[in-house]
């Protein structure tokens, strides 16, 4: 009789090399029986729920991967695969054991490398092999003496290595991994899905736990800071949401406990690295770095960078701040170090490599190089270095004339070519659809250097190719991942970072840890977002009266039109009487403002705004506000494709959207602390509102026509500033334009009148660091803040109203309006020339902290 696993696994029929979980017999491995028995115990259907339910969870988490050129953009959802790769213990322990005498080994070469360079001069290592690699800086060169932690640490902080095994199950190593490896974050990203979708199977499973390898990860850090007997202070530097691994990037601060920054959030003063923050300048002892280094620093390395901090090169070549991993060490990427190693490993450790590399040839040998041409159709070919136009190729895959092409490039420079023996990777079961296939995989191990060797994560993240039989496994190429599990024999203790008990440090959020980026992103998180909801009940109206044809040829519609493109600024639009006359066109407008994310000013582009600004500072933002922001992405994406006809379907999403925006409202204010970050966020909202009111009182309001019209554009503006009941309740009969105006503009207990909002940021200009020095008076900032709540404070509801210029306009209105907009925009650029551009003007920034 069958078992539960071989049930499942019937349909599964390999490739005829080396598969994870069958033999060459077919049969299942053992360490995978209980796996599989388990999985089918739950059935095709439990199967599919459980895909869904880790495919809710990395919507909810926001885990992402961006694709550059993917339309999907910075929202693509990482690709999880539901069945783990198993590893069993003993096995492990050699992989271990070959993977620490690995990164020790990379370590040495790298020291020497930036020292006294003894492989070039005893003749180990050819020079073309080192000066040719662009990863070699030399502006990066440790100098004897002058840097006491190069002296005293590992060179190499963090390392990882991509492996394959071969048709004889040997491990190889594919690739070395020493700038910034990335994939650490979203293995503990797996593991908490799938813990959480299988928790019995994980839990009876024995795996060995993740967290050790962080915690060691964190204490290494510690003990690289040039300042004995304190705190550090650690940074991670991302180069920002652009960046294809950027939810690691702030999914690692977040758990390790650091402050994600970018480039311009840091300046090196007096040759000390210094986070520029809303206070002063702090400290920085400690870079944890997640980009290349050749852009970290436009003064010494890369001209063009964008990305890093000038002068920390220089910062760190004194021995002021520690980077991890140190600046030059992606020398150590190159494939043709793979073709030394085994002759390195010798030299430095006395010993033979226990994990081989690939088999490679560097054609900057002439014997090699020859080889490779003659056998060019069997190998596959990769460059030095990206910037020669491609990653790999495979020489069983090109024509002819592509192969004498790709001859003609390696004779003309042979030392920026390597080939490489074509493997055939090793297979592994991914549920599809339809059952189980097999798929080549790639292992990424990582490892973080300790007090006395190097710490390997028990298990790592496996890729897997996009599609059956390819060769090509990678992220970028539309790849999946599982999670590995390394099957202790015994179960482990449960070790999480989040409950770890360590001395209480003061970081308080009152400026001390909010960057100027930070603030600027999340006032503008604010602002889109207001902006958005306002959008949104505007264009939710006009449906409406579309969807019931009521009054559609009313003065009173045509001016809510006008509002619509007023409010959104997407001129001519509804401005142009020949659009508002042909209701085609008019359908076509409102389509383009509501769907059109390449229009200026729609409200998809708004949304599609709030969404980088958020994922700015996604760090900052907790899990509940991150589901709620992927809602507002879904129904971004809904909102795409709608089209003409499906316009009057348009209020569902809307309905949906403002209920998105308003639980994105509420978790901000409830759930952050009352810190810079939250205070920048609501005045964005305050004053994002209080301009739209302004606007619309401006297409509504301010116009005079006749009673009926008059009543009309009134619901309509108090529908839309969600005042209706107030105003019903408290004045019973009618529409009164006074009564109206004393509602929305002059009382402060109504949350969406102008006094309100106008109030609201008073209190937040008055409770932000102050930047000037002088007690007692107030910064101009204060000063506008003031006026400006005060002017609405003492408006005259009675002469607004008035209508003046022939009964056209409430022109005293209208000035009043304009007035209000334009202290607005004024106390905008205020705040963002005091707060926000703080690393253009560093003299502002007069305390150190």
């Amino acid at each position: 009789m069958l078992s539960g696993a071989e049930i499942l696994c019937s349909g599964y029929a390999t490739n005829g090399g080396h598969d994870e979980m069958c033999a060459a017999d077919g049969g299942i491995r053992n360490h995978w029986h209980y796996l599989m028995n388990s999985l089918h115990e739950i059935g095709a259907a439990g199967l599919q729920g459980r895909r869904e339910e880790a495919w809710r969870l990395i919507r909810e988490n926001d885990v992402t991967y961006n694709l550059y050129g993917d339309p999907s953009g910075m929202g693509r959802p990482w690709k999880l695969d539901l069945v783990p790769l198993l590893i069993e213990s003993e096995e492990w322990r050699v992989i271990e054991a070959g993977l620490m005498q690995r990164a020790e080994l990379l370590n040495l070469v790298l020291q020497d490398f930036y020292g006294p360079r003894n492989l070039i001069r005893k003749g180990v290592i050819p020079p073309e092999l080192l000066f040719s690699h662009p990863g070699f800086l030399y502006p990066c060169t440790i100098m004897p003496g002058t840097n006491r932690i190069a002296q005293e640490t590992r060179a190499l902080t963090f390392y990882a290595a991509d492996l394959v095994r071969d048709s004889n199950g040997q491990m190889n190593v594919l690739s070395d991994r020493a700038q910034a490896p990335s994939g650490a974050g979203y293995a503990l990203e797996n593991r908490l899905v799938i813990s959480r979708v299988l928790p019995s199977l994980f839990r009876d499973s024995h795996t060995h736990r993740l967290a050790n390898f962080f915690r060691t990860a964190r204490q290494s850090l510690n003990n690289l800071t040039p300042r004995e007997g304190e705190e550090p202070n650690i940074v991670l530097l991302s180069p920002g949401p652009a960046n294809e691994s950027y939810f690691e990037h702030a999914y690692l601060a977040n758990y390790l406990g650091y402050t994600l920054v970018e480039g311009e959030d840091l300046m090196v003063l007096n040759n000390r690295v210094w986070l520029i923050t809303l206070e002063g300048l702090r400290p920085v002892d400690v870079i944890m770095r997640r980009m290349d280094d050749s852009y970290c620093d436009p003064v010494e390395l890369r001209e063009d960078s964008f990305l890093g901090v000038p002068g920390l090169t220089n910062a760190a070549r004194l021995g002021n701040v520690c980077i991890a991993n140190r600046l030059g060490s992606g020398v150590l990427e190159n494939p043709a170090l793979l073709s030394f190693l085994p002759e390195l490993s010798k030299c430095l450790l006395g010993e033979e490599l226990r994990i081989p590399s690939i088999k490679t040839w560097w054609c900057g040998l002439p014997a090699e190089r020859d080889y490779v041409l003659d056998n060019l159709h069997t190998l596959v070919i990769k460059p030095l270095h990206p910037g020669l136009g491609f990653r790999f190729r495979f020489g069983s895959e090109l024509s002819r004339n592509e192969l004498e092409d790709l001859k003609l490039k390696i004779r003309a420079r042979p030392h920026l070519y390597v080939g490489q023996h074509s493997v055939s990777m090793s297979t592994v079961p991914v549920l599809a659809k339809d059952g189980l296939k097999p798929r080549h995989t790639v292992l990424r191990s990582f490892l973080v250097a300790d007090e006395h060797d190097y710490m390997v994560m028990p298990g790592g993240l496996a890729r897997v190719a996009s599609v059956d039989n390819s060769l090509i496994v990678s992220n970028q190429a539309g790849g999946t991942s599982k999670d590995i599990w390394v099957l202790a024999t015994e179960p482990e203790k449960y070790v999480s970072l989040l409950t770890e008990r360590r001395q209480a440090m003061l970081a308080p959020d009152k400026g001390g840890e909010v960057p100027g980026r930070v603030a600027d992103n999340m006032f503008w998180v604010g602002r889109y977002a207001e902006r958005a909801e306002f959008f949104s009940r505007l264009l939710r109206l006009t449906l409406q009266f579309l969807e019931t044809g009521e009054a559609t040829e009313s003065l009173a519609f045509k001016q809510l039109l006008f509002a619509v493109t007023n409010q959104t600024g997407t001129y001519p639009g509804f401005a142009d009487q020949n659009i508002v006359n042909q209701p085609e066109m008019v359908q076509r407008e409102l389509l383009s403002v509501i769907s059109d994310g390449m229009k200026t000013g729609s409200l998809a582009q708004t949304l599609g705004a709030l969404l980088f600004a958020a994922r700015s500072v996604r760090d900052r933002l907790s899990s509940d506000t991150w589901r709620v922001i992927n809602d507002i992405d879904n129904i971004l994406r809904s909102l795409a494709n709608i089209t003409p006809q499906q316009l009057v379907d348009v209020l569902d999403e809307l309905d949906s959207l403002i209920t998105a925006l308003t639980a994105f409202a509420g978790l901000t204010l409830e759930n952050m602390t009352r810190g810079s970050s939250w205070r920048f966020l609501d005045s964005g909202r305050r004053m994002e509102r209080a301009l739209q009111i302004a606007r619309l009182l401006q297409s509504t309001i301010a116009p005079v026509t006749d009673e009926e019209n008059e009543t009309l554009l009134s619901d309509s503006m108090l529908s839309i500033v969600d005042s209706m009941m107030t105003y019903r309740r408290r004045y019973r009969y009618g529409i009164n334009i006074p009564r109206l105006l004393e509602l929305v503009v002059y009382d402060e207990s109504n949350p969406r009148s102008l006094a309100y909002q106008l109030s609201r940021l008073e209190e937040h200009v008055t409770a932000l660091p102050s930047k000037q020095q002088q007690a007692g008076n107030r910064s101009e900032l204060e000063r506008l803040a003031l006026e400006s709540a005060t002017m609405v404070r003492l408006a005259d509801v009675n002469r607004l109203a008035a209508a003046v210029n022939n009964n056209i306009r409430r022109d005293t209105l209208d000035n009043f309006l304009n007035v209000l907009a334009s202290r607005m925009t004024s106390l905008s650029d205020m705040l963002t020339a005091t707060y926000f551009r703080s690393a253009e003007t560093p003299h502002q920034l007069v305390r150190l902290r």
